[in-house]
């Protein structure tokens, strides 16, 4: 009898992550992408206004799907911000190759690999403007922006650098999307709360884990992959496409009306 229950777990854990996986390769295979890194498109999307024509502060976090078979599972992230009364916007990302942690070497708001960006949070006003000196120690205090620190897989990579600013900025009361590899590592064994502060963690190196939680959901992450429900916005997280559900965090940013 147990024997046969164990299968049965096996069985419903392997369709759970290897179901939705061979769905999202098959549409990714369907999909036009570009050929090569020079190939693809980098340009702004113009979702942003001019940093001088809004006076007011801004923070967001933005994703975009990474390059060629890694689009199929995963995407990379990114924060941009400005302050009130600034003239340019800010933006970190971290990579895998030259200085790891780049300033501006992109648009505010490009694409990523060729995809438009899709936007995790934005905050504006007051609560920007508090929350932005947090968010910058947060990057100054990285503890992976060393050349040979980055690891695509299980981390850390981008989507760490991103993470770790939501776990030392929890008043931005969010998480990053299921299919953001990376986003769960952590250096060993780890038992404690999530990076929102809501819920529990068990994990061991991000290769394996749970988390239960009001902001993150409930996520079972099988080497990376995460499978879960999103208990705030009700959606479904499937491995390769990320939340399926309300609120998906596919709607582009609205340009601020210039004062």
């Amino acid at each position: 009898m147990r024997i046969i229950t164990l299968r049965r777990l096996l069985i419903g854990l392997a369709a759970l992550f290897l179901l939705p996986l061979t769905a999202r390769t098959v549409v990714y295979s369907l999909e036009d992408h570009p050929a090569s890194f020079r190939a693809a498109n980098w340009d702004s999307v113009g979702m942003l206004p001019n940093a001088a024509a809004d006076h007011d502060a801004r923070l967001l976090i933005f994703t975009g799907r990474t390059a060629r078979w890694k689009g199929i599972f995963s995407v990379h992230s990114w924060v941009v911000f400005k302050t009130e009364g600034a003239t340019a916007w800010i933006r970190y990302d971290l990579v895998g190759w030259g200085q790891p942690i780049r300033k501006n070497a992109w648009a505010p708001d490009a694409r990523w690999y060729g995809d438009a960006p899709r936007v995790v949070i934005d905050v504006k006003g007051a609560a920007a403007q508090a929350l932005i000196p947090a968010v910058e120690r947060a990057i100054a205090d990285y503890r992976y922006r060393n050349h040979g620190d980055y690891r695509m897989w299980p981390g850390p990579n981008s989507n760490t650098f991103v993470a770790a600013i939501l776990s030392a900025v929890p008043a931005l009361a969010t998480t990053l999307p299921p299919n953001a590899i990376g986003k769960d590592f952590r250096n060993g064994f780890y038992a404690g709360q999530t990076d929102s502060r809501t819920g529990v963690e068990l994990s061991l190196s991000g290769v394996v884990g749970i988390k239960l939680g009001w902001i993150e959901g409930v996520e079972l992450n099988m080497l990376g992959l995460v499978a879960g429900l999103d208990l705030r916005h009700p959606a479904l997280k499937l491995p390769g496409f990320g939340r399926v559900g309300v609120d998906n965090g596919s709607a582009l940013a609205a340009p601020t009306v210039a004062r």
